[in-house]
């Protein structure tokens, strides 16, 4: 039976069991459509790498055997749209039957199934075979509970997948050493130099400014950092487990200036398009652990198969337990515009500058970058979520909605109300300066509270927990916060609060 398969974008899994045989019979379809690129302005280098890893996922399936019908965004005969490109093949091809597999987004989900509701051949959808959980394994281990705790859960993986467990108990008797990971980077410590490629795009920034998308951000489009194929990815997997997992736990809160990668992994971009596996990382990282225990310590593991085999699932199982309600939460009402310079990075607040201009570099940013910086700030500046949403989803090489909205939501904003996090995750400059060294060549004082030069986040912060006392008074993790608050002066109070009210008038300028 003639047989057309969808592989979107981000479905770029080399072991899936589909191309394991060849079928003359099967056609497999790949498009660069301006439905994908234009539904958030995106980082050049999200869309160049996107498109890189598809021609070159394409060009292996060809060089296998497999019948690939291929559309480049400047194909004259490219109809930008997955409907009407399929109904198209259907058509010529005289398909009979139509496959694809489950999408990682609510809305290419939604519209899939919509389409091939109105086929009036067969249809099957298919696993991607990449995740450990499926998507409704979070929402049936939390059934009947108030709370998803992410340590609840993320036991529960390493119990039902057997990962650093000595039976039903750890193997070190321990399961979280993520007390031991805050550290701040030391001015001597050396620096591993980040795994990068020269990749050559330029044919495809021609072509993407040729259709004129719009998008932002930096590129040297002969010299593209990141993997476009399983090789690469893979080579980039060996550069993390020898020479950065050794002090990634340890050093992976640590902000500086001085690189922009240090211990990271940076395999989220092979990940989420599928050329890595978080199997195949997980059992690697253990691999190389008990290979070098004399190197590696066991808080340096744990916290990065936390990350891979805990966080990242229990991200993906929210998003498909709350959505598509989770995208419009908004639990502090925020309605600020985000501020003009997150697009440029033009701002006299060295964190605020330094991370957004290696975002604008790099399409990168780490996670302690994206949380207690640009997301801290937005937060306490009462950032409408919904633009800051776009930001975080067109801005990084990694954001796919499942993983970028939950991390914004719910991790960064607090705008589900603690579905996620126990507490709006915000802070004063004084977790920055003692996790950073941005604050010693900052325009603004970070000792300072008010008047001159005050850093903006010390009375915004404050104003944030005055702001929403009704909210989140009840709050135990923040309690403390308010007994601080109400023991200040009144005219102290005063100060505070009409700092912050005047640099949130000024925020373009800061």
């Amino acid at each position: 039976m003639k047989t057309l398969r969808l592989i979107l974008g981000d479905q770029l899994n080399y072991n899936h069991s589909w191309f394991q045989k060849v079928d003359d019979d099967v056609i497999y379809l790949m498009a660069e459509v301006k439905q994908e690129t234009n539904y958030v302005r995106h980082h050049i280098q999200k869309i160049t790498s996107f498109f890189a890893a598809m021609r070159a996922f394409s060009n292996w399936l060809t060089s296998e055997g497999h019948s690939v019908k291929y559309y480049e965004l400047s194909d004259p005969e490219n109809l930008h749209d997955f409907n009407k490109l399929i109904e198209k093949i259907i058509k010529k091809e005289k398909i009979k039957r139509f496959e694809y597999q489950l999408p990682d987004e609510y809305r290419l989900d939604e519209q899939l199934k919509d389409f091939c509701q109105n086929l009036n051949i067969e249809t099957e959808v298919f696993d991607t075979e990449h995740f450990y959980t499926s998507r409704t394994e979070l929402e049936d281990f939390f059934k009947g509970k108030k709370q998803y705790l992410l340590e609840s859960f993320y036991r529960h993986m390493r119990k039902k997948h057997d990962v650093l467990m000595n039976g039903s108990e750890p193997i070190t008797g321990k399961w979280n050493y993520d007390k031991e990971n805050r550290k701040k980077l030391p001015k001597d410590q050396q620096i591993p130099a980040p795994k990068s490629f020269d990749n050559n795009v330029d044919e495809i920034v021609k072509m993407i400014d040729e259709k004129e998308i719009d998008y932002f951000g930096n590129i040297d489009a002969e010299k593209l950092v990141w993997p476009i194929n399983r090789n690469q990815s893979l080579e980039l997997l060996d550069h993390f487990m020898t020479d950065c997992l050794p002090l990634f736990g340890k050093y992976q809160d640590a902000l500086t200036d001085r690189d922009w990668s240090l211990f990271h992994s940076r395999l989220s971009f092979s990940l989420n398009t599928k050329m890595l596996s978080p199997q195949e990382v997980v059992d690697r990282s253990i691999e190389e652990w008990e290979n070098r225990k004399d190197e590696i310590s066991i808080a340096q593991l744990e916290g990065f198969v936390r990350q891979i085999l805990g966080w990242r699932e229990f991200m993906r199982g929210i998003y498909w337990t709350k959505m598509p309600d989770y995208e419009s939460l908004n639990f502090f009402d925020h309605d600020n515009s985000l501020p003009s310079w997150y697009w440029t990075g033009e701002t006299k607040m060295k964190c605020m500058s330094h991370a957004i201009n290696q975002s604008l570099d790099h399409a990168y940013a780490h996670h302690i970058q994206r949380l207690m910086i640009t997301g801290n700030f937005a937060l306490l500046a009462g950032v409408n979520p919904d633009e800051l949403d776009d930001w975080y989803l067109g801005i990084y090489i990694d954001a796919i909605q499942w993983v970028e909205i939950t991390n914004t939501r719910g991790m960064s904003q607090f705008a589900d109300g603690g579905v996620i996090g126990t507490k709006p995750y915000v802070s004063s400059a004084s977790y920055i300066n003692k996790m950073s060294d941005y604050c010693k060549l900052c325009h603004y004082s970070q000792s300072k509270k008010t008047g001159e030069k005050a850093c903006p986040f010390n009375s915004l912060y404050w104003q944030f927990y005055e702001r929403h006392r009704d909210k989140l008074r009840d709050n135990h993790r923040v309690g403390m916060m308010y007994r601080t608050w109400d023991k200040m002066g009144s005219d102290r109070k005063t100060e505070y609060l009409k700092q912050a009210e005047y640099y949130l008038e000024n925020i373009e300028s800061l």
